[in-house]
């Protein structure tokens, strides 16, 4: 396993309940400011095997990508609130790992 890849495992395994973080904040984190569509695919073939929190990955306008998903249901379980236009506040829910 690469790198990068380790580096975004651990920091999903890091976001807390009822916080969420965005796949391209979370490529940065990891080192690759434009890997957010790696990030996506980690999620996607990882998260399973590495017990993933999956469903505190949403885009940076605040929305759930996975149309369809239960994620939205398991982010609201944790407290996270949608606007009825199903955003979410991400000055608010957004997870600012401690870097270093």
């Amino acid at each position: 396993m690469n790198e990068f890849t380790s580096n975004v495992i651990q920091i999903i395994q890091g976001i807390p309940d009822g916080r969420v973080m965005t796949y391209g904040q979370i490529a940065e984190v990891a080192g690759n400011p434009r890997g957010a569509r790696q990030v996506s695919w980690i999620l996607h073939s990882m998260s399973k095997k590495y017990n993933l929190p999956w469903q505190r990955v949403i885009n940076a306008s605040g929305k759930i990508s996975l149309q369809g998903s239960e994620q939205r249901e398991l982010l609201e379980l944790e407290g996270v609130i949608f606007s009825a236009a199903g955003k979410t506040d991400l000055h608010t829910y957004r997870w600012h790992p401690v870097e270093g």
